[in-house]
């Protein structure tokens, strides 16, 4: 028995590629069960995000017809050629199979570095899995194990307490700045994908409100909707500063959409309640000069590079303690999986004596109550069963000897203590 993990993603293949290889959620249940028959393995798991499409598997045999089998399930359920799978897969096999599982759950693999969204995708994968019944003691285990992992790395390291991205440092600052973020008002200016990034992380933190200020209002009422946000147009903003305690900005305009006297207006009807505001456009969004004012915090786009250049060396110093973590766990669970091998062989093989012996017990019982001697009985009892046990370590010891395997011979005789009976 074997574990394997099977997959592409973000460092192997374009989104181009990607995107052919992914799993539609709605029907994964039923690629699940289509696996574990096509590829014939014990249990399956698939993992499908935007950067990644992995495939864990718990099979018998040999390791290189699962691969075919699979390369060949891909390329039907999918209808990709091979050509376009097998340069961006890679194949990951026991020890190795658990310690990337362990990784990738940790954030060690992702393309932002402890990021945390990934061990929630992974605990999808695992609730889709056992809901399929594709999953049974060892996958369990494994997954089981590996979201400890995952919460040890998280709760042992720093590796996802720092801001890495323009978006998750921008709602950052502003919770240092505010007590609490439930009673804050916030004014979007933007509906791209930056500020839907920062709207998620709010939306996360349970921020008060949110008005989203975009050129199309078409545009933004998609995200809006998701997050509970008002809309408006650019035209308003003016109109709702003085209402924001929070102004972050990302738009694609060449000119400033917020000067100096529209905030200063604002700041009037707030009677100088601060406001905290990010630009995050390039050209700004936010003139220069609105930081020289008094009751503002304002943070541009380098203000918040040097902060996420300090935060991703810090999680790159986490990351070798979590790597460590991964490691120690990864031995511990092959230690398991080695026991679990070696429990399951000797049931199997205590299964098998008791079974021959109660064949020949129940002749044995037989003859006697048919009346043949005992003596000769037990005596034929004793002889059957010391050749059924025999048979097949004589045939081992033999075979090995007339092979001149050596090495196999000398084994064998340690496995049956020979020498020391001599």
């Amino acid at each position: 028995m074997s574990i394997v993990a099977v997959g592409i993603n973000h460092k192997t293949a374009p989104v181009a590629v990607r995107e052919k290889i992914s799993f539609n959620p709605d029907k994964l249940s039923v690629a699940l069960q289509e696996m574990l028959s096509a590829v014939q393995c014990r249990e399956v798991a698939i993992l499908s995000t935007c950067n990644r499409t992995e495939l864990y598997l718990v099979q018998d045999g040999d390791v290189e017809l699962t691969q075919e089998r699979l390369v060949k399930w891909l390329e039907s359920y999918h209808n990709v050629p091979a050509s376009t799978i097998l340069p961006s897969i890679y194949w990951h096999q026991d020890q190795q199979a658990v310690n990337h599982m362990m990784r990738v759950a940790c954030g060690l693999d992702s393309l932002v570095l402890g990021e945390p969204q990934i061990l929630g995708q992974m605990k999808q994968a695992y609730s889709q899995a056992k809901a399929a019944g594709s999953m049974a003691l060892v996958m369990d285990r494994l997954f089981q194990r590996t979201f400890g992992v995952a919460k040890q790395v998280r709760t042992e390291t720093d590796i996802g307490t720092s801001a890495v991205s323009v978006a998750f440092a921008s709602v950052n600052l502003a919770k240092h700045i505010f007590a609490s973020l439930e009673k804050a008002r916030v004014l979007l200016v933007g509906a791209g994908e930056t500020i839907e990034l920062v709207a998620k992380h709010l939306y996360e933190n349970n921020v008060g409100k949110i008005t989203v200020a975009n050129r199309t209002i078409a545009k933004a009422e998609g995200m809006a909707k998701q997050i509970g946000a008002d809309v408006i147009t650019l035209a308003q903003i003016p109109e709702v500063m003085c209402d924001a305690d929070i102004v972050i900005s990302s738009t694609g305009s060449t000119l400033p959409l917020i000067g100096k006297g529209m905030v200063e207006q604002a700041l009037t009807k707030r009677r100088h309640q601060p406001i905290f505001m990010v630009d995050l456009a390039v050209p700004r969004d936010i003139e220069e000069q609105v930081g020289d004012l008094d009751d503002v915090f304002l943070y541009t786009v380098d203000d918040l590079q040097s902060i996420i250049a300090q935060n991703l060396e810090n999680r790159r110093k986490a990351a070798v303690e979590a790597e460590s973590i991964v490691n120690r766990q990864s031995d511990s669970f092959m230690a398991w999986l080695r026991g679990l091998n070696t429990q399951d062989t000797v049931v199997s093989y205590r299964k098998q004596c008791l079974s021959e012996r109660d064949l020949l017990l129940e002749k044995a019982m037989t003859q006697l109550k048919s009346g043949k001697n005992a003596e000769s009985v037990i005596n034929e009892l004793a002889t059957k069963l010391t050749n059924k046990f025999m048979h097949a370590p004589t045939s081992a010891l033999q075979s090995a000897a007339q092979g001149g395997e050596l090495d196999k011979l000398i084994y064998l005789r340690d496995i049956y203590d020979i020498d020391s009976r001599d």
